[in-house]
């Protein structure tokens, strides 16, 4: 790309320094002149240079100057006053082009800043006669569209970097959301992982206990215990595989073949915990429009860490009370989830005669994370969690949840 405007500004330049000024009985007209030798080497010379400008702009610069002088001083001697020209600036003013269009802004208007007055200088003084000829001038002024011409070249590159830098990071701040939103959903996942894996693993570790204290003296206890387990294990399994399925590439075909346990699941695990003797009753309030489907999973998973850690700390054979209430205004409805134990039962029982037993704080789960789980599923779907012992013994659970609508065309 370098070696075609160089060799346009060669044939150029040739051809404006064959053409000479005549002035027969005081009239003008366009004449040609014999080209001198050292005109067609020095204009090769430059243009030869013009290669190289985009790297070295300044150094092309100079030397197409310092070119141009030499011709025009060997000119003076060479041919007469009436056949001299400024065609050599051709060369000049593309090397000032390339400068003033570098990126370096300062280093460029230092360059022009100096070539332009010798240049000019040089017309004056070797250029035609007399001095203030239009033909001298118009180096200056064609030196000076140049630079202008460059400046504007360097503007619209910096305008299309800066718009291509734009364009960049927005791509990479798309790219970083989308990674930081994969890193949530991750966690997500993870806290789904450990609320359908925390409750069941209590539960089989109680059926498998009992199972095994049964083992001797009443081996179809002990069966019905172990089938319990078997049982447990395979719905752990089932949701797990399902919970798991979000992990998969969209081009894979597999994907859940049932939602997420909801508040319509209550009483299959209200079942799973009474199997281990618990004594669990639950109040629900009169049906009403169905609940968003981020409200209807917080119910199940706020019922069933609640109650696991009702197992965990006030024994297998406590009492418990699940209570789901409506309230709020019709523009803003809310549920409250509260469950009630009555702490450690009588004697007979896991905790019993430990004194402060009860005040244990309540988590769940192989982490001990349940209540902070509690928590932070209340808070983002805008509710509130309250847990604390009770004044007459026992703990309390209390999550206050607003009901927004169902998306359109979405379920409860």
């Amino acid at each position: 790309m370098g070696g075609l405007p160089a060799v346009v500004a060669l044939v150029v330049t040739l051809v404006f320094s064959a053409s000479a000024l005549h002035h027969p009985k005081g009239g003008e007209e366009i004449g040609f002149r014999a080209l001198p030798p050292h005109t067609v080497l020095l204009a090769v010379l430059a243009c030869a240079a013009l290669v190289v400008r985009s790297r070295r702009p300044c150094t092309v610069l100079a030397l197409t100057v310092f070119l141009a002088l030499v011709e025009w001083s060997l000119t003076v001697a060479w041919l007469p006053v009436e056949q001299r020209n400024n065609a050599m600036a051709i060369v000049v003013v593309v090397a000032l082009f390339s400068v003033a269009a570098g990126n370096d802004r300062l280093a460029a208007r230092r360059a022009v800043a100096l070539a332009l007055p010798v240049l000019l200088a040089g017309a004056l003084l070797l250029g035609p006669r007399p001095w203030y000829a239009a033909e001298n001038f118009a180096v200056l002024a064609w030196g000076l569209v140049a630079v202008a011409a460059g400046e504007a070249v360097r503007s619209r590159r910096a305008v299309l970097g800066a718009i291509r830098e734009r364009a960049e990071r927005a791509e990479r701040t798309r790219e970083e959301e989308a990674r930081r939103r994969v890193a949530e959903e991750r966690l997500r996942i993870a806290r789904e992982l450990h609320d359908v894996v925390a409750h069941t693993i209590a539960l089989i570790t109680v059926q498998a206990g009992v199972a095994s204290h049964l083992m001797d003296s009443r081996p179809d206890r002990a069966r019905e215990a172990l089938a319990h387990v078997r049982e447990a294990g395979r719905r752990a399994l089932t949701e797990l595989s399902e919970t798991v399925e979000v992990l998969r590439q969209p081009d894979e075909p597999s994907a859940p073949t049932r939602p997420a346990a909801g508040s319509a699941d209550l009483d299959e695990l209200i079942e799973d915990f009474a199997r281990t003797g618990m004594r669990v009753s639950v109040e629900r309030p009169r049906p009403g429009p169905p609940l968003p489907a981020a409200v209807d999973l917080a119910v199940h998973r706020v019922v069933r860490e609640a109650l696991t850690n009702v197992h965990k700390h006030a024994g297998p054979t406590a009492r418990a009370t699940v209570r789901l209430s409506r309230s709020g205004t019709p523009g803003e409805p809310r549920l409250t989830i509260e469950v009630l134990d009555e702490g450690p039962p009588g004697p007979g029982g896991e905790t019993a005669g430990v004194p402060g037993a009860d005040a244990v704080p309540r988590v769940s789960g192989t982490g001990g994370h349940g209540l902070t789980g509690m928590r932070e599923r209340a808070a983002a779907l805008g509710g509130t969690c309250a847990t604390g012992p009770r004044p007459g013994g026992g703990f309390r659970v209390l999550v206050d949840l607003p009901l927004r609508p169902p998306p359109a065309g979405g379920g409860g």
